[in-house]
């Protein structure tokens, strides 16, 4: 494990599919010393960095002030085809991200780190693309120095509750990735532990500023690496 650093993480959508890998990515590597996860139900799981906070999420602004974090990750998002009304889609991946987005620019954090999906568009004729890019669209107004978002295609991977939809994207994206490619690149199926890595490759990155990741940078923020600690930079000269 790398040598911890001090910073303080704070993730919202830890029992979720990418939320779970990243949760375990956080806990494993040595960037964060903190890790407060905000869910709606206890994980269930104990580690000496991992700070677990119960949330209701109609109420996350009032129930996360104060808490300070540098980098805030979120991974929340109705999965598809379990979204139900165009209310409750709207309720998940725009009210709720946007609260979180406002608990952590109110916390201190100078990076916001969230998954939204390719083709994310505020003039899209689909529902669900028409709201995602309409919550990018107000997560760049709320000025974090640096707005990592994350744009993958279908997310490949086993939930704790598989449906139909998921069975068949998992079984079947990788006969049908190689078909796309061009434009229609970023729409490629990705696991979700890949994505999950990107994130934290994006929030190991430094860069300032917004930034959109598809499938090829997804790929690639996936394997890098922490930038060596001064402590570390030291020893290897």
């Amino acid at each position: 494990m790398a040598e911890t650093g001090t910073r303080v993480a704070l993730l919202a959508g830890a029992s979720g599919l990418v939320g779970g890998y990243l949760l375990d990515a956080l806990l494993e590597s040595g960037d964060f010393s903190r890790v407060f996860a905000v869910t709606r139900r206890p994980l269930g799981r104990e580690h000496s960095r991992l700070a677990n906070r119960i949330v209701l999420f109609d109420k996350l602004e009032s129930q996360l002030k104060g808490q300070t974090c540098d980098v805030a990750f979120c991974c929340i998002g109705a999965p598809l085809g379990k979204s139900g009304s165009e209310r409750a889609l709207r309720q998940v991946d725009f009210d709720y991200v946007l609260a979180i987005a406002r608990a952590a620019r109110a916390g201190q954090a100078q990076r916001f780190v969230v998954v939204t999906c390719a083709g994310a568009d505020p003039g899209s004729r689909d529902l669900r693309l028409r709201v995602k890019g309409e919550v990018e669209r107000e997560l760049e107004a709320l000025g974090f120095p640096s707005l990592d978002i994350i744009q993958p295609g279908r997310l490949l991977g086993w939930r704790k509750q598989v449906d139909v939809h998921q069975l068949a994207a998992t079984l079947l994206m990788p006969l049908i990735n190689p078909l796309l490619v061009g434009a229609r690149l970023p729409h490629r199926g990705i696991p979700a532990r890949t994505v999950a890595a990107a994130m934290l490759g994006a929030a190991r990155s430094g860069r300032r500023g917004v930034y959109r990741y598809t499938y090829g940078a997804l790929n690639a923020l996936a394997v890098s690496k922490p930038a060596l600690s001064p402590r570390a930079q030291s020893v290897a000269r």
